[in-house]
């Protein structure tokens, strides 16, 4: 169960909006579901968040289904913890916007990261899954990991616990592994170099997700 500590999260100056490049993985197709399929549930819910589908706005509560084009809203000082599939988890930090784009258990799908934070989840060992992430600075290709993404130390960083992740800008994919990650100065700029991430970066990172 996820423990919540007083660090703030880190926030960028400029709201960020979902654009045309994302986080790309290369794979498996991935085939549409059917609408209004249930995909997973909310597992654990903390302060204000809400969940809209079409034009039907309501509050999310713990136990709640997902499904396809659902879009996940956190307010201030607020997390969700998040299940697609059987074993597939997203942690939702303080105000974030995430759409669940499409998503077919074992296979994989696409998510858009609007604004805040978010750590995706998949334990080592199972098979992998094709899922691509957008935001307004890049792609990141997810192939079964575990990974933050979201503003840190007033950039855009991308940082993998376990696994690779492929994260696309400006034109440059960089492969990150474990223990590494990169930075996304502005929208559309290149990714920097991969590096390793020191141990005080990763525990602000996840602590922005309510991870101690």
């Amino acid at each position: 169960m996820r423990t919540l500590n007083s660090l703030r999260p880190v926030t960028l100056s400029r709201r960020l909006f979902i654009a045309g490049s994302a986080l790309a993985l290369t794979g498996i197709g991935i085939r549409a579901t059917q609408a209004n399929a249930i995909i997973g549930k909310a597992v654990e819910i903390t302060g204000e968040v809400t969940r809209k589908q079409e034009d039907h706005l309501e509050g999310l509560k713990a136990g709640a289904s997902l499904m396809d084009h659902d879009f996940v809203k956190t307010g201030a000082k607020s997390f969700a913890s998040l299940e697609l599939g059987d074993d597939t988890s997203l942690l939702l930090g303080s105000d974030t916007e995430l759409l669940i784009d499409t998503f077919i258990a074992g296979q994989g799908g696409t998510i858009e990261l609007g604004t805040g934070q978010m750590v995706f989840d998949r334990p080592e060992g199972l098979a992998k899954i094709d899922l691509t992430m957008r935001t307004a600075f890049g792609m990141i290709g997810v192939r079964g990991t575990k990974f933050f993404a979201g503003p840190s130390r007033g950039v855009f960083g991308v940082f993998v616990e376990h696994g690779l992740v492929e994260v696309t800008g400006g034109g440059v994919t960089r492969q990150v592994g474990r223990g590494q990650g990169v930075d996304i100065a502005t929208p559309g700029a290149a990714p920097s170099e991969v590096a390793q991430w020191g141990g005080a970066r990763i525990r602000e990172a996840y602590a922005s997700v309510g991870v101690r």
